[in-house]
């Protein structure tokens, strides 16, 4: 159902990079995020975590997790596949940092989150069937 999926978050300089991690260990518990530093817009010290999980169980752990996040959620990311999907099958979603350190997941659209790709298992790998996968995930916990 789902081939891989990735993460890429930023730690500002004004953030503490622990509590940071600890936001996303909330999401993807099993992370070991590759850090790269990096110079930000005004000349300040920017990191950037990142990581692809294509193992299985990383994968399994991340969608039940996923689908115990609130109904709610749920059933407004359901609505909004369509431009959370691209025609290649990937699916965007970004979690809200600051409810993920309080062990919540969020989906929002500000950039200041962690962004997650997950590239869906579909053939042929096209917007309408991951689509149709993902909505399809979705109702198994919603009706």
């Amino acid at each position: 159902m789902i081939h891989n999926i990735s993460y890429r978050l930023f730690v500002n300089a004004t953030e503490d990079e622990n509590k940071v991690i600890y936001a996303l260990k909330e999401i993807f518990p099993k992370s070991e995020p590759k850090k790269e530093i990096i110079e930000g817009f005004y000349g300040n010290p920017l990191i950037i975590l990142s990581e692809k999980f294509d193992k299985k169980q990383h994968i399994k752990q991340f969608i039940n997790s996923f689908l115990d996040m609130d109904k709610t959620e749920l059933n407004k990311l359901k609505n909004d596949l369509k431009i959370k999907t691209d025609h290649n099958g990937n699916l965007f979603l970004r979690f809200d940092k600051q409810e993920a350190y309080n062990e919540k997941w969020k989906i929002v659209n500000h950039g200041d989150s962690i962004h997650v790709k997950i590239k869906v298992a579909a053939y042929p790998s096209k917007q309408s069937t991951a689509i149709s996968t993902i909505s399809n995930l979705i109702d198994t916990v919603l009706i």
